[in-house]
C-alpha cells in the first residue's frame, strides 16, 4: 500500500500558487489603502497648524498672504 499514495500534480500546484499569490496581492493593496488614508487624516490636521493663512490662486497654485504692518504690531 506504500505505493498507492498520490502525488500532488503540478496543475494542482500551479493553481494553489496562484491563489496565495493573489491572496498576497490583496493583502498589500488593503494595507496600502488604510496606509493612505492614515496619512490623509493627518495631513488636513497638520495643514490648520500653520500660522499664515494660504489663498487659492485662479490657475490652482497656493500662495501664501503676507502680513500687513497692523497686523504684525
Amino acid at each position: 500500500m506504500a505505493g498507492s499514495k498520490r502525488k500532488t500534480t503540478m496543475a494542482k500546484l500551479n493553481r494553489e500558487r496562484k491563489l496565495l499569490e493573489k491572496r498576497a496581492a490583496k493583502q498589500a493593496k488593503k494595507e496600502a489603502r488604510k496606509r493612505a488614508a492614515a496619512e490623509a487624516a493627518e495631513a488636513p490636521a497638520a495643514g490648520q497648524l500653520a500660522s499664515e493663512e494660504v489663498e487659492p490662486s485662479p490657475d490652482g497654485v497656493r500662495e501664501e498672504i503676507p502680513a500687513t504692518r497692523s497686523e504684525t504690531a
